[in-house]
């Protein structure tokens, strides 16, 4: 069996179960704030047999704590964006490979073979810092198709590059940036798959999702908005083919919590916050509770409904007590 194989090959609700308890109970013993976060819960990880019922370690965790269980010293920090004054989560990666394996497994399952394609990356604002996984990942991906590229500003080079591509490509941006270009040049693409990622990071007024994409698909002539889901604290990734309905690659599940009792779970349909098990985050925590909003549906597919604010937050927040 090749390295990592029990995670990738999982075919069956059943295989990822067992797996998730599997690493779940050695996190909980290894990884030490969220071995500490499970005692101070009084769970005991043995007696845990459902995957819905072990504990989400609090994404702010990552700001505070050096989530990481590996057995030698990490190859790769990832660090999340954050603005003046904010402090950055930052994952430790034990193995790189591990990483490069499943973002290019889970985009050949939903786009196919990377080889057989362009990317071009307009991702300004991870441009301009370091310690970004999106970054490593579209840098890997663009040198593994051998098309495509890294545009910071330089729209007018972008549209000209991929105007001579006969390539079928992906136009990868922050969200921001793409809308500028829209505005600015509204240029019709074709062969084009436009997908968009990491929101307006500050620089833009923050628009309903519905009514970007419309904005989006106007301007490019395309049918749809393709979106990617990602974040420092993961290793992998979920993606959207259109109207903000995103899978996950197989070692991957959302689910959905009550924001104001965040160890009861909700059903398929019902809007809370999103936690998410990522079986790929084998030398940090893969049991995370994020702080966005969202709805599981009984296929496992899930749309993301904004951020958690304390607006929607009306009891005690467990979470960070």
């Amino acid at each position: 069996m090749a390295r990592y194989d029990e995670i990738f090959l999982i075919g069956s609700e059943a295989e990822f179960e067992r797996e998730a308890l599997r690493l779940f109970r050695h996190q909980a013993e290894h990884c030490a704030p969220y071995a500490e976060y499970v005692r101070l819960l009084g769970v005991e990880p043995s007696q845990v047999q459902r995957v819905e019922d072990i504990p989400m370690l609090p994404i702010e965790i990552f700001k505070s704590h050096k989530v990481y269980c590996g057995e030698q010293e990490p190859q790769m920090t990832f660090t999340s964006s954050a603005t003046t004054g904010m402090v950055q989560s930052r994952h430790y990666v034990e193995d790189i490979a591990l990483y490069e394996r499943a973002f290019t497994e889970a985009f050949r399952h939903f786009y196919g073979d990377e080889r057989e394609c362009s990317i071009y990356a307009l991702l300004p604002s991870y441009l301009e810092r370091e310690g970004s996984s999106l970054v490593y990942m579209a840098e890997r991906l663009i040198a593994q198709c051998g098309g495509g590229g890294f545009y910071l500003h330089d729209y007018e080079k972008l549209l000209n590059d991929m105007s001579h591509d006969p390539n079928p490509k992906i136009l990868l941006g922050v969200t921001y940036a793409l809308l500028d270009l829209a505005e600015n040049y509204a240029p019709k693409l074709e062969n084009t798959v436009v997908m968009e990622t990491g929101g307006m990071k500050g620089r833009r007024k923050e628009l309903p999702k519905s009514e970007l994409h419309k904005v989006l698909c106007s301007a490019f002539g395309v049918e749809r908005i393709h979106s990617e889901y990602g974040m420092a604290e993961l290793m992998s990734q979920a993606y959207s083919s259109g109207e903000g309905l995103f899978r996950t690659p197989r070692w991957m599940k959302v689910l959905v919590r009550d924001v104001n009792n965040p160890f009861r779970r909700l059903p398929s349909g019902r809007r809370g916050g999103l936690d998410i098990i990522d079986l790929a985050n084998r030398s940090s925590c893969a049991f995370i509770a994020t702080e966005d909003m969202g709805v599981r549906y009984d296929d496992g597919s899930f749309r993301i409904e904004g951020r958690i604010s304390q607006s929607d937050i009306r009891g005690c927040n467990l979470l960070v007590q």
